[in-house]
């Protein structure tokens, strides 16, 4: 195989060259080194490379949080976390084995965004008196960044980065982009807030209420503050993830207190995270507009009136 590569590499070197002949000039001798520069480089895979990777995980263990969420209160958040904190190690990746790629900062955007919005999907669900307020939170979220990321492409050039903010167009979207200790501490404890959330729909009196009547099954392990066992829910229930089922394993509830910790110290971040979100919305409004007066003017318009 290497040597009928080897033979196709030189065949592509002398038709490089006549053409180069035949064109004549600095065009030809652009093409000829063109064709020898490419082969000074090894051939990349880039859906390969070791960011890309630790992003395909990520997809996985989000994939696998979501399928405990409905039942396994403990096992989803634990997978969900990690899923989050790979986040800040594929960057690290990125940066140490210099395989910054655009592919992989969409895929790691693309992520972000669908991992949070299934767990604000499922909040929705676990308090549907505050549905709206998770709706909104889903649309700001994704409406945000998308306006950011076509602004950015639209009026930056291809090549300009989502996270090259300029100072000059929005200082506060500058410090959290460009500052990885304070994009790290907005970005986890925000997730952290709604982690907190999700733990609360099992646990919390004080927002589940109607969930917290006890129940006299016969069996010791449907207890209150037992860990609910899928085995007994396939005796009680013919579907283990059914309606009922769910009202079942959200009645076995786990200790709030650290929940509410949680909650209470990462709620400021998360506010602060969703103001951010409006403000890059904003901003990436505004410079839309600004290349279409632009690209108006250019075209004459409006036009003038006799």
């Amino acid at each position: 195989m290497n040597g009928v590569r080897s033979r196709r590499q030189a065949a592509d070197k002398k038709d490089a060259a006549a053409n180069g002949k035949a064109s004549g000039g600095a065009n030809g001798h652009a093409v000829v080194a063109s064709a020898e520069a490419d082969d000074d480089y090894p051939r990349e895979n880039i859906f390969l490379f070791w960011p890309n990777v630790i992003g395909y995980s990520r997809i996985v263990l989000a994939i696998a949080s979501l399928y405990y969420m409905p039942l396994h209160p403990r096992t989803c958040s634990i997978l969900y976390s990690v899923s989050c904190l790979l986040d800040a190690l594929d960057g690290y990746a990125a940066r140490y084995f210099e395989q910054s790629t655009r592919f992989g900062a969409v895929l790691d955007m693309v992520t972000d965004r669908c991992t949070t919005s299934c767990l604000l999907v499922f909040l929705s669900t676990a308090f549907p008196r505050w549905a709206i307020i998770f709706q909104g939170l889903v649309s700001l979220d994704l409406a945000s960044h998308y306006m950011h990321m076509y602004a950015t492409l639209a009026m930056g050039g291809s090549e300009t980065s989502h996270k090259a903010v300029d100072r000059s167009r929005s200082w506060i979207l500058n410090l959290y982009y460009t500052n990885k200790t304070v994009l790290f501490i907005f970005c986890a404890l925000n997730e952290l807030f709604f982690i907190a959330l999700y733990l609360l729909s099992f646990s919390s009196p004080i927002l589940q209420p109607s969930l917290l009547k006890p129940i006299a099954p016969a069996d010791p392990q449907l207890q209150l503050g037992a860990q609910v066992n899928s085995s007994i829910l396939r005796q009680i229930f013919a579907n283990p993830h059914s309606a009922a089922a769910l009202e079942m394993a959200r009645a076995n509830k786990m200790d709030s207190f650290w929940p509410w910790v949680i909650a209470g110290v990462s709620f400021p971040i998360m506010a602060g995270k969703q103001i951010l979100n409006v403000v890059q919305l904003v901003k990436a409004s505004k410079w839309l507009a600004e290349g279409d007066v632009r690209a108006r003017r250019a075209a004459g318009l409006p036009r003038k009136r006799n």
